[in-house]
């Protein structure tokens, strides 16, 4: 890959190096120039602009990026599409991330230029959770790195999955000593239940008793034949020796203790036994609190069917010192000090939640009586072309906004898992579609795509490429599409802009709001002119279905 200074008269095809805001427009970083660039950039008097320009054998970073990203992921893993040479990867499902750090370092130590971040291994994830960023350093990778580390990546299985959480009945049993409260037990059993909700796993059975090896025993075998798959046992006293009242109680009952003992802090004292094919657990004091200790790390794997025998518990050191981590609330020092807790750690990151909203409600006044939404193409209503695309995209959910002709447009997106937002005041513009269109999202949704419903040829991969642009913490918060330097639509916009679209009136959209918000808009550029075609008129029709104009 050639780059640095190159002569304006000669950049056209280059990627531009730097963000350049001129008085006419803004170039940012990555963009590919056009003659129209180069245009730009002579007025504003630029001789040369700093660039790269790939040569043979050169891969682009969002090609290697998604190259890369494909071999990676194993079970239960998805990738998002690449944008700016960064491609994410997501769990599909709730579970413990799995692969091997030394498979890792090998991959990350092929090019300084191709680098791929991941969470700890064995952390649990919720559905949707970000996993892993691979990142192309530069504007492009030769082809012989992209091979070696797909190589890595691949090998005989790929590199990233995640072990799902398998529903589990567990039993508990809890014992008492003379004195001990009720209201504990009681929120131990809660504490428990807490902890199994997100792993898809409930509690069947619990089972109270004296702190004795024949009580604790008894109470162990009568929770396996209420049907449980796994037996934690909450002793009312901490276990100091394999020889202690638990331990002696699932040897009584028929299993082994088959190790005693993490290093893992809180969480020393942890006990782990099998009787058949049920795995047993002796719960550590800490475990009563919902504070992140090293039953959770066992209690993880052990639902998600990893095997968690002697050696694995013993691999935990690393990273195993949880006492005073900001994702316990309330570290033991600072509270024996009396001082305020630190904060916790955000929530994970995830993959943001796009909706698209299709606005159908328009009266088409240009193209006569007939509404072209309904207008026959290859076969299906116009309409539901840009329907069906939306749904094949990574967009959800899809709030098809109606106005004008509703039954119809409904009838034509007969089947269609979409919401209705039916919108009165049609007549008055497209901001009262928007409007409308908006009012109807989820509260959770962090950006919508703003569709028309007059251009069914956006493909569901366009719709995907802007998703994977959108970053609203990264400063990309409004997507634009674009065709040879041209901006179209569909338009992505985040939430924080929502209020601002709702407030425009008449027949405009939002797209003010984008001129205002530079500093926030990715463009994407796009091989397709579909984003620049809308049909608004009838010759428009008449060019689309290869027919005269109605």
């Amino acid at each position: 890959m050639q780059f640095g200074d190159i002569p304006t008269d000669e950049a056209e095809g280059a990627i531009l190096a730097h963000s350049l805001r001129l008085e006419a427009k803004t170039l940012k970083k990555g963009t590919v120039l056009g003659p129209d660039d180069l245009t730009v950039l002579r007025d504003a008097g630029y001789a040369q602009v700093v660039a790269a320009r790939l040569e043979p054998g050169d891969v682009g970073e969002d090609d290697a990026a998604n190259r890369l990203a494909r071999a990676l992921v194993g079970d239960a893993v998805t990738a998002g599409a690449a944008f700016t040479g960064r491609a994410n990867l997501y769990a599909e499902s709730a579970g413990v991330v799995v692969y091997d750090p030394a498979r890792l370092d090998a991959f990350n130590l092929i090019d300084e230029a191709v680098t791929l971040a991941m969470v700890p291994p064995y952390l649990s994830v919720e559905a949707g959770q970000m996993i892993a960023t691979l990142k192309i350093i530069a504007f492009a990778v030769p082809d012989d790195t992209v091979l070696l580390t797909e190589a890595i990546a691949r090998r005989d299985t790929p590199m990233v999955r995640v072990a799902l959480y398998r529903p589990t009945r567990v039993g508990l049993v809890q014992s008492r000593l003379p004195g001990t409260k009720e209201s504990v037990l009681d929120s131990t059993l809660e504490v428990t239940r807490t902890r199994l909700h997100p792993m898809n796993s409930e509690i069947c059975h619990e089972a109270r008793c004296e702190h004795a090896t024949a009580a604790i025993a008894k109470a162990i075998e009568t929770t396996l034949q209420n049907g449980a798959q796994m037996v934690l046992v909450s002793g009312a006293s901490a276990v100091v020796d394999r020889r202690d009242v638990v331990p002696a109680a699932i040897v009584a009952a028929g299993g082994a203790v088959t190790h005693f003992g993490m290093p893992v802090d809180p969480g020393n004292l942890m006990l782990m036994g099998r009787i058949g094919d049920a795995t047993v657990i002796g719960l550590p004091g800490c475990a009563r609190s919902p504070k992140l200790n090293g039953f959770d790390w066992v209690l993880q794997r052990a639902v998600a069917r990893l095997p968690i025998g002697r050696e694995e518990v013993m691999r935990m050191g690393p990273g195993g010192l949880l006492k005073d981590i900001p994702s316990r609330p309330m570290p033991r020092t600072r509270a024996k000090e009396g001082k305020a807790p630190v904060q916790a750690h955000k929530a994970p990151a995830r993959r943001p939640t796009v909706a698209a909203l299709v606005l159908a409600g328009g009266q088409s006044r240009r193209m006569g009586e007939l509404n072209k939404l309904l207008a026959d193409i290859d076969g299906r209503p116009m309409v539901r072309h840009v329907v069906d695309h939306v749904l094949e995209s990574g967009a959800d959910p899809v709030v098809v906004v109606t106005g004008h002709e509703a039954d119809r447009v409904r009838s034509a997106l007969g089947g269609c898992p979409v919401t209705f937002a039916e919108n009165p005041d049609f007549a008055d513009g497209l901001s009262t579609s928007l409007k409308t269109g908006l009012a109807a999202l989820p509260a959770e949704t962090d950006g919508a795509i703003v569709c028309l419903a007059d251009m069914p040829k956006v493909s569901a991969a366009i719709l995907d490429r802007m998703i994977a642009a959108f970053d609203p913490v990264e400063g990309r918060a409004i997507i634009v599409p674009t065709r040879r330097g041209k901006r179209g639509n569909p338009v992505l916009f985040a939430r924080r802009f929502f209020e601002e679209m709702g407030a425009v009136s008449g027949d405009v959209g939002a797209r003010h709001i984008i001129g205002e918000h530079d500093e926030v808009v990715a463009e994407v550029e796009v091989e397709d002119e579909a984003v620049l075609l809308d049909v608004d008129t009838p010759a428009a029709l008449a060019a689309l279905t290869g027919g005269a104009e109605p």
